[in-house]
């Protein structure tokens, strides 16, 4: 497929090929955009941002519910060579803030929720805020707004949990995007009549590159739903002919579930007609998840791999009868490799650090030289995460190299939760781990040593991690302990105190 050297080139190619059709539908209220109408909307929204200040490498922070406003304000920044500014909606105010103020964002979308859940607090007199801005298909100039962009320059940055405790911005340019966005695409074998549905939410890469970029790149459809619901999702599934959609093992584990309840549609008792598959990544799919999924609704779970860092996308399974359960699959356009603790490559077979290197791996981290270094020694993108390749070229994944936690498709490193907890007057030691949970694959929890003549419950320490972090980070167990076992050095050895649970439990 052709080259673009940048996003706008690429949407207006497709508006000159396509135009009439239907490229964006907005589930939660049925209006939907052709190509043309959906061009419109972008060029009108990056006049408005223009006319608010916003140019070329200026950060736009957008804080908003999954909708087609969100959508047509990342290709909005996009037009304008602004860079757009994601912000995850589950964070509490001081994560927002920190976000904000780290990647110098010069002005803030959101949407009235926000102002009511006191989400910018700490902001508002110091970044513009655009709430309630004008809707995409409100009057003002739908002239394009011509900035000189190429594909090196940023596009997005969007905030990965951090190992020393603060997240570290990702800065992925234009040329990320579609470098990822056509690998995709042709991996998977996309065309004009697909239509995506865009159900994972729109502050992740994932929702951004695999639902909507590439719906973009291939001329086909993308469906923004708010919010995955199991009860409402094959009347999506059905009201909008999906043929493919993003999810996490979560969710499949959700429909199964839900299976019980008998929500599927009279005329999906068979399964879908439209539905080819499910993209899946985020963390591992359980093997009998994937069977049951694939048995009881007729359609084929495609494993992934891939990291913020690589726009999104790694790797696939093939999306046919060669994909291997409990594989990551093959590489769909990068470079990837095992390596040893000296960077050098290892046998097949053998563990080592997954490392990558191709068009879709992102530009550096934002404001920090040297953890950019550090992660691209010797040329090569190190992910932290252990995995070794078959004799076949298949990846598979098998540890993390850091304490990271995936809970439910969303990454948690414990040093932030550990930093909190040691700032409670009554806690003398902490350490938090990743433990089993049969619903969102790994939950948090929390070993504690309290202060001699103090008390704390667990109640009590959790609801103080509440105060400062987003819910999905909290511990949801507290164990007090009399000591948190150490290495030579001092380090908390965090692989122990996972042995001792899955041990016992505690």
């Amino acid at each position: 497929m052709e080259g673009f050297s940048n996003i706008r080139e690429l949407l207006e190619r497709r508006v000159s090929e396509m135009n009439d059709k239907t490229f964006l539908f907005s589930e939660a209220d049925s209006r939907e955009w052709t190509y043309s109408e959906f061009d419109t909307a972008v060029n009108r929204t990056a006049n408005m941002l223009a006319a608010n200040g916003i140019g070329k490498g200026d950060v736009v922070s957008l804080l908003m519910p999954n909708s087609a406003e969100y959508v047509i304000a990342y290709f909005a920044c996009f037009k304008i060579g602004a860079v757009a500014g994601p912000i995850n909606s589950l964070l509490k105010p001081a994560e927002i803030e920190w976000a904000v103020r780290n990647s110098e964002s010069k002005l803030i979308l959101s949407e009235p929720s926000a102002i009511a859940d006191d989400q910018l607090r700490g902001l508002e007199g110091s970044v513009p805020i655009l709430i309630n801005w004008p809707p995409a298909d409100a009057g003002g100039s739908d002239r394009p707004h011509s900035v000189e962009v190429d594909c090196n320059d940023g596009a997005i940055i969007i905030y990965t949990s951090g190992t020393t405790g603060k997240p570290k911005g990702c800065l992925l340019t234009h040329g990320n995007l579609i470098a990822n966005a056509k690998q995709i695409t042709e991996w998977l074998g996309f065309d004009e009549t697909d239509r995506l549905l865009t159900i994972m939410p729109l502050f992740h890469m994932n929702a951004v590159t695999v639902t909507t970029m590439t719906a973009l790149y291939c001329g086909g459809s993308t469906v923004v739903s708010p919010k995955f619901s199991a009860s409402r999702f094959w009347d999506i599934i059905e009201k909008y002919k999906i043929t493919s959609f993003g999810s996490v093992a979560t969710m499949l584990s959700m429909l199964l579930k839900s299976e019980s309840d008998k929500v599927r549609p009279p005329s999906y008792a068979g399964g879908s007609n439209s539905l080819r598959f499910a993209m899946c990544g985020s963390a591992p799919v359980p093997a009998e998840v994937l069977k049951q999924f694939e048995q009881t609704f007729g359609c084929l779970v495609i494993e992934g791999y891939g990291l913020s860092e690589s726009t999104c996308r790694s790797t696939f399974n093939p999306p046919n009868e060669d994909r291997r359960p409990g594989s990551c699959g093959l590489p769909i356009g990068n470079e990837m490799k095992v390596f040893d603790e000296n960077d050098a490559e290892v046998p097949q077979g053998e563990l080592g650090e997954i490392v990558l290197r191709g068009p879709n791996v992102f530009k550096g981290y934002f404001k920090n030289p040297e953890a950019t270094k550090k992660a691209f020694a010797n040329g090569w993108f190190h992910t932290g995460d252990i995995g070794y390749r078959d004799a076949d070229g298949f990846f598979y994944i098998a540890d993390r190299k850091s304490d990271m936690i995936i809970r439910g498709g969303e990454n948690i490193y414990p040093r932030e939760i550990d930093d909190l907890l040691y700032t409670h007057p009554a806690v003398a030691a902490a350490a938090v781990i990743g433990v089993p949970d049969e619903l969102y694959g790994e939950d948090v929890a929390a070993f504690v040593v309290v202060k001699g003549g103090v008390s704390a419950t667990e109640t009590e320490l959790i609801e103080f991690c509440r105060q400062g972090l987003a819910d999905y980070k909290c511990p949801k167990s507290i164990h007090f302990v009399d000591d948190i076992p150490k290495g030579p050095t001092g380090k908390l050895l965090k692989r122990e105190l996972s042995r001792r649970f899955a041990k016992t439990g505690e």
